[in-house]
């Protein structure tokens, strides 16, 4: 294993510590003005996809296991009227947001950050009756632990088959739940010991990529859960390794096969990762958003009949390849993960400027023998120039349609709408949250939850949101 630093025994400087102090001293009314943005598009953001995500059949099977395994308590689930201890409500509440591949995701560190730190945050601000600013500087700071410390230790996790959601989504709700129930001198090294002793409950493989299943429904969700667990239990007492990230028995060296330590610490409280993270249009990868936006515009432009494509030859970089790159996906969730079949269903909805796909278009798209066929047309071909656009804020895609009369259309996407560099306004947000939450509230019920979200930061008492969710 490569490292940007020596393993060593626990130090004032080492990347563990340097992520606990930072949370531990972060505070909303520093947070620059975008920051700040930022934080409230997410939450909007979070929102919106959760209530999708609640009326989800898997979020059923979830309620059967809460029913089994949930206290009584102070957090509240979204949505509902009953609270739950705050591990079953941070897990609830991630797999309503973080099932959908919907949800908010940071391309180069290769996870979901927001339904995790959100639900974690949310679960133990509301139990504890917290101020939303303090909350919010919560959730900043366990976005930047999740995004940083998967960016030292990708791409070799991805490789050697992690999904960082599920393993770095663990210290993103430590931190953040940890922030919220430590207080006074020794605030850090809580917060240290939290991220310790959760990377011990680090889990989370990528044999569904390959084999098909549900259990990437619940990936998010365990990590949620498991943050809070730790965070918890270093409240009532117990202890992890405040070197853990680096250690040498640690989680790089036991996750990864190269490390470099000077991304979780370089710019930490100044340069926003979280800036970076981009909220999708699409319920599907966040590799191929770019495709499908290719796919519908080279449609709309040259109207396109889907009968008339002969073959379609689709530009992707490399990391994708034999991961994304299915032209039979075999159920919903192999779907959203294939590039082939999510491009073979924008080319037969061919919906206008700032359509989006959602997952009941994947499931209908299954069962619609057009767009099997047209996923087989697909093929997938390493890029150079996708290859060399691809950063780690977005991902690039190139589409070219041949037709049964010779012809051929060609159009490059350099990154998808909702990226970093093509952004939502806060208008968007907020016509996007108010559509689906319309689908839950009328009116009158509706614009006071507006309202509140607007003024998250100024809450008193998080626990008030409740009173507009249920």
């Amino acid at each position: 294993m490569t490292t940007g630093s020596t393993p060593t025994g626990p130090t004032a400087t080492g990347p563990t510590r340097r992520i606990a102090e930072f949370a531990g001293d972060l505070e909303y009314r520093h947070l620059p003005a975008q920051v700040q943005g930022a934080l409230q598009a997410f939450l909007l953001d979070y929102l919106r996809v959760a209530s999708v995500g609640e009326r989800m059949g898997w979020s059923d099977w979830a309620r059967t296991y809460a029913q089994q395994t949930a206290a009584p308590g102070h957090a509240p689930v979204l949505f509902a009227s009953a609270p739950v201890d705050p591990v079953s409500a941070a897990f609830m509440n991630t797999v309503y947001a973080g099932s959908l591949d919907a949800d908010d995701v940071h391309v180069g560190a290769m996870l979901h950050p927001g339904c995790i730190v959100f639900s974690a945050a949310l679960a133990v601000g509301q139990a504890h009756h917290l101020p939303g600013s303090r909350v919010l500087a919560a959730v900043a700071a366990g976005y930047e632990a999740m995004i940083r410390i998967a960016l030292a230790i990708q791409p070799s996790h991805f490789k050697r088959g992690f999904q960082s959601t599920s393993t770095c989504g663990v210290f993103g709700a430590a931190v953040a739940a940890s922030a919220l129930l430590s207080n006074g001198p020794q605030r850090a090294t809580r917060i240290a010991e939290a991220i310790g002793l959760g990377a011990s409950f680090c889990g989370g493989l990528t044999q569904f990529y390959h084999s098909g299943s549900t259990v990437k429904r619940i990936h998010a969700a365990q990590a949620a859960s498991s943050g809070v667990r730790a965070a918890m239990l270093v409240d009532s007492g117990f202890s992890g390794p405040t070197d853990i990230l680096e250690g040498q028995d640690g989680f790089a060296r036991a996750y990864a096969d190269a490390v470099d330590f000077d991304r979780v610490s370089d710019g930490l409280g100044r340069d926003f990762r979280l800036l970076e993270v981009a909220i999708k249009p699409h319920a599907c990868s966040a590799r191929v958003q770019s495709a499908i936006e290719a796919a519908s515009t080279v449609c709309r432009d040259h109207t396109i009949a889907a009968g008339r494509v002969r073959r379609i030859r689709l530009g992707i970089p490399r990391v994708i390849q034999g991961r994304l790159t299915s032209n039979r996906p075999g159920d919903l969730q192999a779907a959203q993960m294939s590039a082939p079949f999510s491009v073979a269903l924008a080319l037969h909805k061919q919906g206008g400027p700032g359509a989006a796909l959602n997952v009941d278009d994947f499931e209908a798209g299954l069962a619609d023998t057009t767009v099997m066929a047209l996923a087989a047309k697909v093929e997938c071909v390493v890029d150079e120039e996708v290859e060399r656009t691809s950063t780690s804020e977005s991902v690039s895609a190139r589409v070219t349609v041949m037709l049964d009369d010779g012809n051929e259309f060609s159009t490059f996407v350099l990154a998808p709408k909702g990226s970093a560099s093509r952004p939502f306004s806060m208008a968007d947000h907020e016509a996007r949250a108010r559509a689906e939450l319309g689908r839950r509230y009328q009116v009158g019920k509706l614009d006071p939850l507006m309202t509140a979200l607007d003024n998250f930061a100024d809450m008193e008492d998080v626990s008030e949101l409740s009173k507009h969710l249920a």
